[in-house]
C-alpha cells in the first residue's frame, strides 16, 4: 500500500517578520480605538452615574486604561 504525503513548507524568514509586525500594530491600532472609545463614553456620563460606578472624572484615563489593557495606572 502507498501512502502519499503532502508537506507545506512553513513561511520563515522576513516574511514571517513582517507578518508579526503587522499583526502587532493592527493589534495595538484596534487597541488603541477600543481605548478612546471607552474613553469617550465614560466621560459621556455624569457625575452621578460615575459615582455609581466608583468613579471619579480625575480617574477615567486609568479606568479606561485598566478596561482595554488590563494595567493599572
Amino acid at each position: 500500500m502507498t501512502f502519499a504525503n503532502y508537506t507545506r513548507a512553513t513561511e520563515t524568514g522576513l516574511g514571517l517578520e513582517i507578518s508579526a509586525a503587522l499583526h502587532h500594530l493592527m493589534q495595538r491600532f484596534s487597541d488603541y480605538r477600543i481605548y478612546r472609545a471607552t474613553l469617550n463614553e465614560l466621560q459621556k456620563l455624569d457625575d452621578r452615574s460615575l459615582a455609581d460606578l466608583g468613579l471619579h472624572r480625575s480617574g477615567l484615563r486609568s479606568a479606561a486604561l485598566e478596561a482595554v489593557y488590563g494595567i493599572q495606572n
